[in-house]
């Protein structure tokens, strides 16, 4: 019989377009996070991220918590619920407070956040984050703990992450629909980047590209944060329909054949191997037909470079056009195809890797890939337990309106000087 859940306990859930999965992990008393159960369901109520069907998500999301609960022996009663629908945006809020050269306390902190929470304008998105991140000091930006030092002028930015309010409320109703507090919704973006990179990443500028079923987020990350995204509506499981299209098959069929035999890069053996294909109607069982591993390959590139041509768009419009060796990071289910890093990397000419989870202790294999970054992320957000403004406003009322990227890039222009 399962037991009732320990107060360390946090369990993720990541509701995407084309599987619901769940995760429940435990905080160690030396901080890493251990494994005690996992769980995962076909999505079939979610389309680009937004929720479509509420029964069917319901029910995947109860399923998939059911599972990890089985395995972890332990009922869990709240989830740390990841968000990774378009019209996610990021944005920097900068305020100051002048302290006539006084040394700082911790008095001084609370009344900068006091003014910067005031600051944040109520119109327009729903707010899912506002974290301040960090410190100016007379101008200088980069300092993460002010507390002790002394200044004329104490300023800080706040980071920002909006979306539009509708489908957030639609995915907080569907997991209480199962029976679920929610303890917060998190950016998608947000989390993956805790679970796949590295601390020196996120402050010297890398850019995440997470892949999923149904949309790909582009996101920036310089002095540590998140600094910008932008959501392309395309994702893997075109790549799978193009090829139950383009060769008359069914949906399930074409996506065995890109995981087994699919690849983003082409060689002269591909012209040689042949591929079974069942046709799309059960009427038409023996009429199925063969194609080689090339023809296969076409398909996939073709939708490849539609794809990349939309990240590189993304990349410009986010400010990340520097140096060509800086790093791109690809995770999410997409990232699993084969050779999908070396492709991407000679499109965007930039030095390209996949991402995993990494950092959890008794991680199952089969949840290890690229796409279960977020899930992890997830539990990575949870127990680090950031410091965020909105705990002092109604998170209905707690609406942020986007000023645009200039904010962005005069943060980033303030993080290379300084960095």
């Amino acid at each position: 019989m399962a037991k009732a859940a320990p107060e360390d306990l946090i369990t993720t859930l990541d509701i995407g377009s084309s599987k619901v999965s769940a995760m429940i992990a435990q905080k160690a008393d030396g901080g890493e996070l251990i494994v005690l159960g996992t769980g995962q369901r076909e999505s079939r109520g979610v389309k680009r991220g937004y929720i479509a069907d509420m029964a069917a998500t319901e029910i995947a999301v109860r399923e998939a918590v059911e599972q990890a609960e089985r395995i972890a022996g332990i009922n869990i009663e709240n989830v740390w619920v990841g968000f990774s629908a378009g019209g996610l945006v990021s944005d920097v809020a900068s305020v100051e407070v002048e302290l006539g050269g006084h040394r700082i306390e911790q008095a001084d902190i609370d009344e900068l956040l006091h003014a910067g929470r005031e600051s944040i304008d109520p119109g327009g998105r729903m707010v899912l984050h506002a974290q301040p991140t960090l410190y100016t000091l007379d101008g200088l930006t980069g300092v993460k703990k002010p507390l002790g030092l002394h200044a004329d002028r104490l300023g800080v930015h706040i980071h920002v992450v909006a979306a539009d309010g509708s489908p957030v409320r639609n995915l907080d109703l569907c997991v209480r629909s199962a029976h679920l507090e929610v303890k917060s919704i998190i950016a998608a973006p947000l989390a993956t980047g805790l679970a796949c990179l590295s601390d020196e990443e996120r402050e010297l500028g890398v850019a995440l590209v997470e892949m999923g079923a149904g949309i790909t987020n582009v996101s920036l990350f310089a002095g540590g944060m998140l600094v910008g995204l932008q959501s392309i509506p395309i994702g893997a499981a075109d790549i799978t329909d193009d090829i139950a299209s383009a060769f008359g098959t069914r949906r399930a069929q074409a996506e065995r054949m890109k995981c087994f035999y699919g690849s983003a890069n082409m060689s002269p053996r591909d012209n040689h191997d042949m591929i079974d294909v069942a046709p799309i109607s059960a009427e038409d069982e023996g009429e199925g037909s063969r194609i080689t591993r090339a023809q296969l390959i076409a398909v996939i590139r073709q939708r490849l470079e539609v794809l990349t041509g939309e990240i590189q768009k993304a990349l410009k419009a986010l400010g990340f056009d520097g140096p060509v060796g800086r790093q791109v990071v690809l995770t999410g289910g997409g990232a699993e195809l084969k050779g999908i890093a070396d492709y991407v990397q000679q499109a965007l000419g930039r030095a390209v890797r996949v991402g995993r989870p990494r950092g959890l202790t008794a991680l199952p294999d089969a949840h290890s890939g690229p796409a279960f970054s977020t899930l992890a992320g997830l539990a990575f957000f949870a127990a680090s337990d950031p410091i965020d403004l909105r705990s002092a406003v109604p998170a209905d009322q707690m609406i942020h309106k986007p000023r645009g990227l200039g904010a962005v890039r005069r943060l980033m222009a303030a993080v290379k000087a300084n960095y």
